[in-house]
């Protein structure tokens, strides 16, 4: 559940100071306007759908020019600090270090788990896409439905289902995979 995070230690007051704010509790944290907001990390069907995402990224070749992360500190503006599911950066953002406040990813995910708000992650879509992400996916597994939310002249939305196809177009033009094996489940 995405909330404002409560705790009894000093809460940052400043983007710096969250920065170095490091609570060890299983929560993954980000800074927006000052308000600091608690969600829950990513769980095992999440990471499921995020390792599928890191093969097809490998076999597209994609590895060679730049890199997926889970849960990376992605600094949207002068004030606020997300942190996507998934992220793809290029070679030159990775190896010049992702804390680089200007690296911004071209493609973000977000993988919504029963615990999230959906007018917090509608909150959170709108940021990315203001903040020059150009292709956001945003994955629902319960329904089986993939958004896919693009910020190219005009900004455009593909809801996908069952045999469509899920395109990061045209950050990564072959990186497409079918709703129904991206959400499913490994065999027993």
């Amino acid at each position: 559940m995405i909330q404002t995070a409560q705790t009894t230690e000093t809460l940052p007051h400043s983007l710096e100071e969250f920065i170095d704010w490091e609570p060890n509790d299983g929560f993954k944290y980000e800074w927006n306007g000052g308000e600091i907001i608690k969600s829950t990390r990513m769980k095992q069907e999440q990471y499921y759908i995020y390792d599928r995402l890191l093969d097809l990224f490998i076999d597209r070749g994609y590895k060679k020019s730049g890199t997926i992360i889970a849960e990376p500190d992605v600094h949207l503006s002068s004030i606020q600090m997300r942190r996507p599911d998934i992220a793809c950066f290029t070679k030159d953002q990775y190896e010049g270090g992702i804390v680089d406040k200007a690296a911004i990813p071209a493609f973000a995910i977000e993988i919504i788990s029963n615990n999230d708000q959906i007018n917090q992650m509608e909150k959170k879509l709108t940021e990315y896409l203001i903040g020059g992400v150009q292709v956001v996916w945003v994955i629902i597994p319960n329904n089986k439905i993939v958004y896919i939310h693009t910020n190219t002249t005009r900004r455009e939305v593909k809801i996908c289902l069952g045999s469509d196809l899920c395109s990061a177009a045209p950050v990564l033009p072959d990186f497409e995979i079918r709703v129904d094996e991206l959400l499913m489940l490994p065999e027993a």
